[in-house]
């Protein structure tokens, strides 16, 4: 029988966590304080503003454990959070965790998830400085808050959209969703290793870096990444900043594996492209004369594409409409999707 939370408790499934962080060489700066104390303490930089974000995941609603391993949802639930710090310019620093879990969940599982946000905190330097564990009355849960810092003034809202802006995506929004309808049909199991949509949504990848790179041009005007769908995210763009937005449907990228599921399974690939997904790209709004300058700081450091979706407009009637021009040159206001807890 594998180690269960009931064999060594809670304070034993602590010493385990700490000395799995340890073993990582999560290192702290001096002064620091992490795990061991009632709070953790840090001295922020001088010249350098805080960023705080909070994301829980519920099993059963934002993750199915059949389908995913302890490794990739632990990496999954920090890479959601380092993707909000990274879609205002910012850098993570500082990691606290809470978990909810059932007595019978193995000891190696747990360690699973913490080896997964261990190593998407690793590449930027980050550390887990403390955290809460408590046994759930129901569905196990994740519930981090990550810290980050940016250089004073750098920071990008979604509030400062302006008319006449181009709106940019990176990468190719839409492939989590498919991976996930790929996940749960009926038929057997694709080897994620043989399907990229799965892979997409398993092992979603965030554009920190990029957005941190963007900030620091300082030419973005607003900027958001895609958790909510790219339909949904852009319309927070357009609600914070009071304006409308206008996408060419030729324009929206789509990549050959959503292209080629879509034509097996009988879908219009948009449904995936603009709807409710789990990618964690970013949405950039500039000025047209930036367009340039703006692609080249992310392709600097990631060949991915950046592709110019359409332009802000005016708010015409109520801020937020979006309107897509279709490949026969009609234009036409699109419903808005994106993710919502509480939608039936």
């Amino acid at each position: 029988m594998p180690e269960t939370l009931a064999d060594i408790g809670e304070f034993g499934l602590i010493d385990r966590i700490d000395a799995l962080v340890q073993k990582a060489g999560m290192s702290l700066p001096e002064g620091i304080l992490g795990i061991g104390d009632d709070c953790a303490v840090f001295q922020p930089r001088a010249g350098y503003e805080i960023l705080l974000t909070c994301d829980v995941m519920v099993e059963g609603r934002h993750y199915l454990p059949r389908f995913i391993s302890p490794l990739e949802l632990g990496r999954r639930a920090m890479s959601l959070n380092i993707s909000d710090i990274g879609a205002m310019g910012g850098t993570p620093c500082y990691a606290l965790i809470s978990l909810g879990l059932q007595p019978d969940m193995p000891i190696a599982d747990v360690e699973g998830i913490y080896s997964g946000f261990v190593e998407a905190l690793a590449p930027f330097g980050a550390a887990i400085v403390g955290g809460n564990i408590t046994q759930s009355g129901g569905a196990n849960f994740i519930d981090i808050t990550l810290i980050g810092e940016i250089e004073t003034g750098l920071s990008v809202l979604r509030s400062t959209a302006r008319p006449g802006n181009a709106i940019l995506v990176t990468g190719y929004p839409g492939e989590a969703a498919a991976g996930l309808h790929i996940l749960l049909e009926e038929r057997p199991l694709p080897d994620p290793a043989d399907q990229p949509l799965v892979e997409a949504y398993n092992n979603p990848s965030h554009r920190a870096r990029e957005g941190a790179a963007v900030a620091h041009t300082r030419l973005a005007t607003a900027m958001i990444d895609t958790s909510d769908g790219l339909l949904g995210d852009l319309g927070h763009i357009c609600d914070q900043s009071a304006v409308g937005a206008r996408i060419t449907q030729e324009n929206l990228p789509m990549s050959p594996a959503l292209r080629q599921a879509a034509r097996e399974r009988g879908r219009d690939p948009l449904t995936w492209v603009l709807g409710n997904s789990d990618d964690y790209e970013l949405i950039i709004t500039c000025a047209p004369e930036h367009v340039a300058d703006i692609c080249s700081a992310v392709t600097r450091l990631n060949p991915i594409p950046v592709s110019h979706i359409g332009d802000i407009t005016p708010a015409s009637g109520r801020p937020g409409n979006i309107e897509i021009v279709t490949s026969d040159g009609m234009s036409r206001t699109i419903s808005r999707s994106g993710w919502d807890h509480f939608a039936s």
